[in-house]
């Protein structure tokens, strides 16, 4: 009897980012529609959470659980230097049960928030590295990226790329980011933002609503100086235009992309104080877009929470973090509706969210017909995975 094919799963999943988690489920929804048969295993941030969620197999990223709190006791930071060590055999052992392992989109090759070189980057390498000393294929998934300015990041992230059997990438910029660190690019392919590939509900809509999503921004790897300071201003300004559209009396509904959002979430509506504004109860980002699906128009910061936005063709404004947002924008035909969240112009965000609304029937077809060519290109590179590590269900 011919065994079922072993895919292995891999990333911060079940940690808190609800984008990652809904690259995730793209692709555990892909799998289980065409492979059925597959023994699927996760190696996750959240393991805890993901089984519980999925009912599947699941092991945890790190030995050490406090990896990605900051060490400063002399115990904790030589408890976290030996599960970098540990982590070398638990990560080869666990690549070496699968045929492949997949990368589900996210992130994982830049470094446009506060990010370690021997965190989460670290993992990805001993990843690959593992798939080349073991044989198993390590499929990077519709990934972004961008060139890192700090060396030992760009090194290790530029490695574990390399040493990848498959890469494609969610946008043109990713993939020339890696070009930029060294990688041979030539065959790698540019796909959309798995995502696109969830299916898209549809809610009875609140007339004159507006979803706001927000983040615990607080800048880049270059700003943990002013990481504070910079958080503060964007709070205070996201609050000044929820504020101006209460005034309008408009009902206002506020979104997160990861758990840490909720801190922003709750400043604002403590701020202000309106029956007007409600916030979302999500956990998943199928939960963001049924929510979001009630709403006439959004203006967001994560890229998530803009994706869903642009999904479900909702008339979209971005006030962003960083190039991939303005990037999946202008692919959508959004790009002249973009702010930066590091310096936000409330008066001038007043008057582009005026000018979204004016064009909001025009926006919505525009958005239904590039969403829709999206979910097809997902399904031709989903088609190609199947072709090229899938084909006969072993390796």
């Amino acid at each position: 009897m011919i065994p079922s094919v072993r895919i292995g799963l891999f990333g911060l999943l079940g940690s808190g980012n609800l984008g990652n988690d809904g690259s995730f489920e793209a692709v555990l929804g892909y799998l289980r529609a065409e492979h059925p048969d597959a023994a699927i295993s996760v190696m996750c941030g959240g393991p805890e959470i993901v089984a519980s969620r999925h009912e599947i197999e699941t092991i945890a990223l790190n030995w050490y659980q406090g990896e990605y709190r900051t060490a400063s006791r002399p115990w904790a930071i030589a408890t976290k230097a030996m599960g970098k060590l540990v982590d070398i055999g638990r990560t080869a052992s666990w690549v070496r049960k699968q045929d492949v392992v997949i990368v589900p989109g996210m992130g994982v090759l830049e470094s446009t928030l506060p990010l370690r070189p021997w965190g989460f980057p670290y993992s990805l390498l001993l990843l690959s590295a593992s798939g080349r000393l073991v044989g198993t294929k390590v499929a990077l998934v519709s990934v972004g990226a961008n060139v890192s300015g700090h060396r030992a990041t760009r090194s290790i992230i530029g490695r574990a790329a390399r040493l990848a059997s498959f890469r494609s990438y969610r946008d043109e910029p990713s993939r020339e980011a890696m070009r930029e660190m060294g990688v041979d690019v030539t065959n790698d392919r540019v796909y959309p933002d798995l995502a696109f590939a969830l299916q898209a509900p549809s809610e009875p809509v609140v007339p004159r609503s507006v979803g706001v999503g927000v983040m615990a921004y607080h800048g880049g790897n270059d700003d943990r100086a002013r990481a504070h300071e910079i958080y503060e201003s964007y709070v205070d300004k996201m609050t000044k235009f929820v504020a101006h559209l209460v005034e309008d009396g408009r009902p206002v509904r506020l979104f997160i992309g990861d758990l840490a959002d909720h801190q922003v979430v709750d400043e604002i509506m403590k701020e202000l104080d309106s029956p007007l504004i409600s916030a979302a109860d999500t956990s998943t980002l199928d939960d963001v877009m049924r929510a979001m699906s009630t709403v006439e128009t959004v203006v967001a910061t994560r890229y998530h929470n803009i994706l869903c936005a642009l999904k479900l063709a909702k008339p979209t404004l971005s006030v962003g973090y960083a190039r991939k947002n303005e990037v999946l924008m202008a692919q959508l035909g959004l790009g002249e509706f973009c702010q930066s969240a590091r310096d936000i112009d409330v008066d001038g965000l007043v008057g582009q969210f005026t000018e979204l609304e004016s064009r909001a029937e025009e926006l919505s077809e525009t958005l239904a017909k590039r969403g829709a060519e999206q979910t097809r290109l997902l399904e031709r590179q989903f088609s190609e995975l199947s072709a090229t590590f899938l084909p006969m269900g072993v390796r």
